[in-house]
């Protein structure tokens, strides 16, 4: 805010009236009309000053508490679903096959054996027709692409799996090149690409979706596009392999998939298949626990909440903080102490730890957090997998663990909503900044007022003085005239 003094240039008569002052009294009154306007709005001005900072302060300190909140919950949010402090399968030989672990996956003490007798297979076929180039004209129509199952390599006894993909060849693609952007752009999952060979001669090649429900047929109602028929009664492509299932054995059941990529046959668990196994030689399935990566992000979590802590007791500060007074930053300031006791798992072994509490994590005086790490690394030895419940990816402010607490946490001190007498209003600290920001706009409104009044109070001042210092002048004169009539009188009466 701008203090307003006496001399504001409000007019251009007033600062005439200003210059003219002291004419004839001998009073200084343009410092006196200063002085008059500086001591009637000084007040004033000091109040809305006052104002003016403490809500600027208050604004820019709810921003950095939101801030460090959020930054907190995203933090450990991401930590949490990266999957690094889950429990993660192991291959005993990941040159047949990889596991990786799924969203949710509990896999401690996973055991199990996989054989891998035949790999997943796509079917890819070349035509036989060479042209001369990829831009070689081979004619227009309709290609029918179908997929389903066939009888053998040959693609003979097909049987038919989904509906047929029609694909219009016209002026506009009947290059060999744009016949196969148009069968990629159908998006049947059956791909095409152009093959130059040894010869400089471009051949159109097809590959499909591996399993053996994705073999495929292509046929074209044109004699040019007849050319690029696969399967059939007049077939003009070469078969180079033929659509499979992978066959796989796990514990000693068989069992086909269609890809390589399998979800759903060991819970919890996504295999993905690279090669086939020796025979009587299987992979061996277990599982590694996160103890390291456990460990770190409890020490991570404990050194990040005493951080923000320190901010949050800052700007709440009874006797200097910005905040002291707002109940959605106090309100989070308590929310945040009671994390510890906070109940972060349901349905836990009996004697499991299930709060930040009972693996180590203490609640100094001061309201800090510490690690007492033996007690942290007993609970990691006797119960793992109750540990990295804590840190599990669920939802809820209680039950879901430790990032599902904070998130909870985070949004109710950010920004809630609730109904009061049946009417949605936003709480938290977006409804304080609000607050604040309504409060500096009305001062704003009081600062312009005032530099308006106290432009107004000048003038007035400024002409009273004005008309009362004309009156001493006009006095002065008569009285000069007087003196000198009373002279002239003493003289002649010499």
């Amino acid at each position: 805010m701008t203090t307003t003094t006496a001399t504001t240039g409000s007019t251009t008569i007033g600062q005439s009236l200003l210059n003219s002052l002291n004419a004839g009294s001998g009073v200084d009154t343009a410092s006196l009309v200063a002085s008059l306007v500086q001591a009637q709005f000084a007040s004033k001005n000091l109040q809305l000053t006052k104002q003016d900072t403490t809500l600027t302060a208050q604004i820019s300190s709810v921003a950095k508490v939101q801030s460090a909140i959020t930054s907190f919950s995203s933090g450990l949010n991401t930590l949490v679903k990266g999957g690094s402090l889950q429990t993660q399968p192991t291959s005993s030989d990941t040159s047949i096959l990889t596991a990786s672990a799924l969203s949710g996956a509990k896999l401690s003490g996973l055991s199990a054996f996989v054989e891998v007798t035949q790999l997943a297979t796509a079917q890819t076929t070349t035509s036989t027709t060479k042209f001369d180039s990829r831009s070689a004209t081979v004619g227009s129509g309709t290609l029918t692409l179908t997929l389903g199952t066939a009888k053998d390599a040959a693609v003979s006894g097909f049987t038919t799996s989904a509906t047929p993909i029609k694909v219009t060849i016209d002026s506009t693609n009947n290059t060999l090149d744009g016949i196969a952007k148009a069968i990629n752009a159908a998006n049947s999952g059956v791909s095409a690409t152009i093959i130059t060979d040894t010869d400089g001669k471009a051949r159109l090649s097809l590959k499909g979706p591996t399993g053996t429900d994705k073999a495929f047929t292509l046929s074209g109602d044109s004699t040019g596009l007849a050319q690029l028929n696969v399967g059939g009664s007049a077939p003009a492509s070469t078969i180079t392999a033929a659509a499979g299932n992978a066959k796989l054995s796990l514990n000693g059941t068989p069992v086909e998939r269609s890809s390589n990529t399998i979800s759903d046959l060991v819970d919890g668990v996504k295999l993905t298949l690279s090669s086939v196994t020796t025979a009587g030689k299987p992979v061996v399935l277990g599982s590694s626990t996160p103890t390291a990566g456990l460990t770190q992000a409890v020490t991570d979590f404990v050194d990040t909440y005493n951080q923000m802590l320190a901010e949050l007791k800052t700007e709440t500060d009874v006797a200097s903080g910005p905040l002291k007074n707002d109940y959605n930053a106090t309100n989070l300031l308590r929310s945040l102490r009671g994390l510890t006791l906070t109940p972060l798992t349901t349905g836990g072994a009996a004697g499991a730890p299930g709060t930040l509490a009972a693996i180590g994590v203490k609640t100094n005086k001061d309201g800090t957090l510490s690690v007492d790490q033996t007690q942290l690394t007993a609970a990691l030895t006797k119960t793992p997998d109750a540990v990295e419940a804590l840190f599990a990816d669920g939802t809820g402010a209680s039950g879901g663990g430790i990032a599902a607490a904070l998130s909870a946490i985070s949004t109710a001190a950010v920004s809630n909503k609730v109904v009061i007498n049946g009417r949605t209003e936003t709480t938290g600290l977006v409804a304080s900044t609000a607050l604040y920001t309504a409060a500096k706009t009305k001062v704003s409104a009081a600062e312009e007022k005032v530099t308006s009044d106290t432009a107004a109070y000048q003038e007035r001042l400024t002409k009273q003085y004005a008309a009362s210092d004309a009156k001493v002048a006009a006095y002065k004169a008569t009285q000069t005239q007087l003196q000198n009539q009373i002279d002239q009188w003493n003289k002649s009466g010499q």
